[in-house]
């Protein structure tokens, strides 16, 4: 905890970096049971090439987890990740076009987002920089 604003945004990134590396090698490491769960794939390049784009990503928040302009980069990249898993899992289930088990999904992605809204702030490096540099009779 970060004086009560949250948990730091440090294990945010590396947790929902884990996330999406676990949940982006699932299709591509055991087809049937995803399909089980989220029914077939006719077009299986589009969950493949969505997996593989999870593990990236997921590799990148893992990756920048450790410093402050590293934690900001990572939760830019999962909340516009989450976002927009669960606008895609939403409609498209209204749509009729994926099964209504992606609404499991599109709430995991709402709560990577209120995760982050709870997540001690990322201090703004630049302003910090901008402010240690200014006389301290102007600040």
């Amino acid at each position: 905890m970060n004086g009560g604003a949250g948990v730091s945004g440090s294990a945010v990134a590396r947790a929902q970096g884990t996330f999406n590396i676990a949940f982006g090698l699932w299709p591509l490491m055991h087809r049937r049971s995803f399909e089980g769960v989220f029914g077939p794939k006719h077009d299986y390049w589009i969950a493949a090439t969505v997996a593989l784009l999870l593990v990236g990503n997921g590799t990148v928040q893992l990756l920048n987890a450790s410093t402050p302009e590293g934690v900001a980069f990572a939760k830019r990249l999962g909340v516009t990740t989450a976002a927009a898993l669960a606008c895609v899992d939403v409609v498209n289930v209204a749509r009729g076009r994926i099964s209504s088990a992606y609404l499991v999904d599109a709430a995991a992605e709402v709560g990577w987002l209120g995760v982050w809204m709870r997540a001690a702030p990322t201090p703004d490096t630049i302003v910090n920089r901008l402010s240690e540099r200014m006389p301290r009779s102007v600040c």
